[in-house]
């Protein structure tokens, strides 16, 4: 658990930040300069808060009140940056157990082999970093923050020097450590594709502060919070269970608390647990359920809220089992449509749109 309250003025720009994170992965989410990495290098122990209180599990890493300013070696962090920041003069193997031996024995809670298995890096362990690729690179660097055993992994933008193939590859690498290690994640990045992937808990940053923080379907879903999550993200993201796979005409059915949604044959199989982003600008409304028609997702819904957006648009949420929709249509539609809260409408949703990359596996922390 992460306890988190500074204050810290750098230059004109000021930052002033309550945040909690549990189990899990929290993720910063925001625009470049909001103030991201200034949080995260304040835990490390890098940068020092002009005032404030800083905790994890249990133990008081920083308190200005206090006098208490732990040099970032005695904190037991670990941190993924961007660039892996390897030892060029060590083996893979080297660079693995290189603050794990700086530790002592009763505190290496951690297993070499489970690490090495968990990353797929067993055959690289006699390489020099000169010879791997950059996705072989980052994950000995998060095998080696993962082998401090620390109390908490902190990871800022660990894939933005990765090309797409390679990000794609890691993807799955990180989203299994904080349940395999049991190790709580704060993981900061501008990209929603990888916050989909592996947030428990969205924390949108803004001007140097949490503005919002909480469960990630929730705050994908609030209109409101456009102007932080991003205008081309707009949209929601739903959980899902994968119910059944049809070969035959490359599809894929997920079961979710408004009903079934048929989607691109996926990879994950029968009984995963899921996420579907869902863009806003992807849902078409109906008041009468259509027939004959070739849009594969027709869900009953309800409608939540109905408020004018800009560019002659109107964010509309409808509750679809429970389940948070975000569907963005014409103010022309909307005057035509006459929507308003309570209306019974139905979600149509193509299974087109609904892409590879917009489902990503996710485990409950």
């Amino acid at each position: 658990m992460l306890k988190l309250s500074v204050r810290r003025r750098q230059g004109a720009f000021q930052l002033d930040v309550d945040l909690a994170a549990g189990a899990g992965v929290t993720a910063l989410y925001g625009r470049s300069g909001s103030g991201k990495t200034s949080v995260i290098n304040m835990v490390a122990g890098l940068a020092r808060p002009d005032s404030g209180r800083i905790e994890v599990d249990g133990k008081v890493l920083f308190d200005s009140a206090a006098g208490i300013d732990l040099a970032p070696e005695r904190r037991r962090l670990g941190y993924v940056f961007q660039e892996h920041r390897l030892f060029p003069h060590l083996s893979v193997r080297g660079n693995l157990v290189f603050g794990r031996n700086r530790l002592p024995a009763a505190e290496r809670g951690v297993d070499f082999d489970q690490v090495v298995e968990v990353l797929g890096i067993g055959s690289l362990l006699d390489r020099r970093p000169a010879n791997l690729s950059g996705g072989e690179k980052q994950r000995v660097a998060i095998g080696r923050a993962l082998l401090a055993s620390p109390r908490i992994l902190l990871m800022d933008e660990p894939l933005a020097a990765l090309d797409s193939a390679r990000k794609a590859e890691l993807l799955p690498f990180i989203a299994t450590l904080s349940r395999r290690f049991a190790i709580p994640i704060l993981y900061v990045s501008h990209a929603m594709d990888e916050v989909l992937r592996l947030a428990d808990t969205l924390a949108l940053m803004d001007a140097g502060r949490v503005a919002v923080a909480g469960p990630l379907e929730r705050l994908m879903a609030d209109p409101a919070l456009r102007p932080l999550t991003g205008r081309y993200e707009a949209g929601a993201v739903v959980s899902a269970i994968v119910a059944s796979h049809d070969a035959a005409y490359g599809v894929s059915r997920l079961s979710f608390a408004g009903g079934t949604l048929l989607v691109s044959r996926n990879d994950f199989p029968v009984g995963a647990k899921v996420r579907v982003r869902i863009h806003a600008r992807d849902i078409a409304i109906a008041i009468d359920p259509p027939e004959r028609v070739s849009i594969r997702n027709v869900l009953p819904a309800v409608v939540s809220s109905v408020t004018p957006a800009d560019s002659f648009l109107v964010d509309v949420v409808l509750s679809c089992g429970g389940a948070p929709l975000w569907v963005q249509i014409t103010a022309l539609a909307q005057a035509q449509l006459g929507l308003v809260p309570g209306m019974r409408v139905h979600a149509l949703i193509k299974a087109l749109t609904i892409a590879r990359g917009d489902v990503a596996g996710h485990e409950d922390p």
